[in-house]
């Protein structure tokens, strides 16, 4: 079994109230929009990561992660994107990776809502784990937790950081 912590948009922060959560998982899945190249070392620090690019990220984060990341954890199958949508409003160029690759999981990001949906007719389940960090539109900061194990997700938990820009943040 393993733990994982899913997070989104950072946008170059990495809070204290992250860090805490990430120190408890075996991996780190980030679905994009990093920022500052420099938070993946402080990542990597606390446990290995598995990523992808976002629509902000410079050359170098590209350089380091993938537009699509493809893996298995656990026996469970993972599709990772930073656009795509979600169960009836997947973008077409998602929709047509779907169709083709039929993974269990599906993980995006860039909306900046946390959002777990069950996809019945592709039969996979869709996670986007909101924004952790303070750059965007949302109003609260959320991170997912959940555990990989014998081909299934389960052990989901939401991890709510509190409000976008409180005064509680390490970075400067």
């Amino acid at each position: 079994m393993k733990r994982i912590g899913l997070i989104s948009d950072t946008h170059s922060f990495l809070g204290d109230d992250v860090i805490k959560h990430l120190k408890d998982v075996d991996e780190i899945w980030h679905a994009g929009d990093i920022g500052n190249p420099k938070l993946i070392d402080q990542l990597e620090a606390i446990n290995p990561v598995k990523g992808v690019y976002g629509n902000i990220d410079s050359k170098e984060v590209k350089l380091t992660f993938p537009l699509n990341n493809f893996f298995e954890c656990e026996g469970v199958s993972v599709f990772m994107t930073h656009i795509g949508g979600y169960p009836g409003r997947y973008t077409k160029r998602v929709k047509e990776i779907l169709l083709k690759e039929k993974p269990q999981l599906y993980i995006c990001g860039h909306s900046h809502i946390c959002k777990v949906l069950k996809d019945v007719k592709l039969d996979l389940i869709h996670m986007n784990p909101g924004a952790c960090g303070h750059e965007g539109f949302h109003q609260f900061r959320t991170m997912l937790l959940f555990d990989c194990h014998d081909g299934k997700v389960g052990g989901l938990k939401l991890v709510e950081l509190g409000r976008r820009g409180q005064k509680y943040m390490n970075n400067d």
